[in-house]
């Protein structure tokens, strides 16, 4: 699967623009500011039907227009596809298959399959464990419409949940009866994020060692583990057990919103000892193993966007890491960069299809 054309119109600070992309690679470069990481952005949205960034529809809008629209054609084993996305400020987003609406985004997630990397991708590390449960949740919902729909419902019910404590305190009443009902609610999906979780970290380990040893050389021993306060099979003992904290706090104290991915350098918290090189070849190499993992379960190549990427990686480490990704298999790529000058002697050695887009 690869994107061969791309249009953007009213979207971010782009009013109207349009892109004929290389198989296999693409680099954007310009100053800072003039909308490399936006073309990136509008292809991701295509793909999970969201900005990257997380802003909201209303923010992606460009400046004085009401609307805005992105349409590109994915060339697959079975013909093209033309996919659009359409927001009209104030009204519900619509997107399109081959000029047919998507009735379900559950069913359209996962369909073209994409990981991003990006300069923010540090929260994954440096921020609590929302992030990277959220890095969970993205790798899977792409894999499985199931587990999405299941994430879904875990946390609409765990909203209701917390404020039905939240009420029982402020009323001085407590109904064991109503909680008990969405107690059983949320066993089903709570064991699927579990189950699922535990074998995704399982499953990533080893393409995330074999990235990292190919852009560190092995410098540093590294490692990923998940982290939960309980499993599929005990959860509901565990959540029988904490009602009464529950009660006390006003909130689910046990569940798998509670969850964490341990990162790991040398034996300790990646966070507290990796150097700004360290941490950044880190990242490269968790996306790289998620980008692994939807190729195998998906049984179709990723669309991989590289935003930014050399900024804090020496010279030794951005070299490994362009051998990786022009010598192995990694489908269509496209990498943005402020210095053309840096990146074009490395791609003129490509023996394969490639463009340069300067913005």
């Amino acid at each position: 699967m690869h994107l061969s054309s791309l249009r953007l119109t009213q979207f971010k600070n782009y009013e109207t623009q349009q892109f004929a992309f290389s198989p296999r690679l693409n680099c954007l470069t310009g100053l800072n500011g003039v909308g490399k990481t936006n073309v990136l952005d509008a292809i991701y949205y295509l793909c999970l039907t969201k900005s990257h960034s997380g802003l909201s529809d209303r923010h992606l809008v460009r400046h004085d227009s009401d609307f805005f629209r992105l349409e590109a054609t994915l060339e697959s084993i079975d013909g093209p596809v033309k996919i659009v996305a359409k927001y009209p400020l104030g009204q519900r987003r619509e997107m399109e298959i081959n000029g047919q609406e998507v009735e379900r985004l559950t069913d359209y997630i996962g369909e073209f399959p994409v990981v991003m990397i990006a300069p923010d991708d540090t929260e994954l590390i440096q921020d609590g464990s929302e992030e990277r449960r959220r890095f969970l949740d993205a790798t899977l919902s792409q894999t499985s419409g199931l587990y999405l729909r299941h994430l879904l419902t875990y946390n609409a019910l765990l909203k209701q949940r917390n404020a039905l404590l939240k009420q029982f305190a402020e009323q001085r009443f407590f109904d064991e009866v109503l909680l008990d009902g969405l107690d059983r609610q949320l066993i089903a999906p709570a064991r699927t994020l579990y189950e699922s979780r535990s074998l995704l970290v399982a499953a990533l380990e080893p393409f995330f060692q074999d990235a990292y040893l190919a852009i560190s050389d092995g410098r540093e021993t590294v490692g990923l583990s998940y982290d939960s306060d309980t499993d599929a099979a005990h959860f509901e003992e565990k959540l029988q057990q904490a009602r009464e904290k529950d009660r006390i706090m006003q909130r689910c104290t046990v569940g798998p919103h509670r969850d964490d991915l341990k990162l790991g350098m040398n034996g300790q918290p990646v966070k507290k000892f990796a150097s700004q090189g360290q941490l950044k070849s880190y990242l490269l190499a968790l996306r790289l193993a998620q980008y692994e993992y939807l190729r195998q379960q998906k049984g179709k190549t990723p669309l991989l966007l590289l935003d930014d990427i050399f900024d804090k990686l020496d010279a030794e480490r951005v070299k490994r890491l362009l051998s990786l990704l022009l010598e192995r298999d990694f489908g269509q790529i496209f990498i943005t960069d402020t210095q053309r000058e840096r990146i074009e002697p490395v791609v003129a050695t490509f023996t394969e299809d490639y463009r340069i887009f300067e913005l």
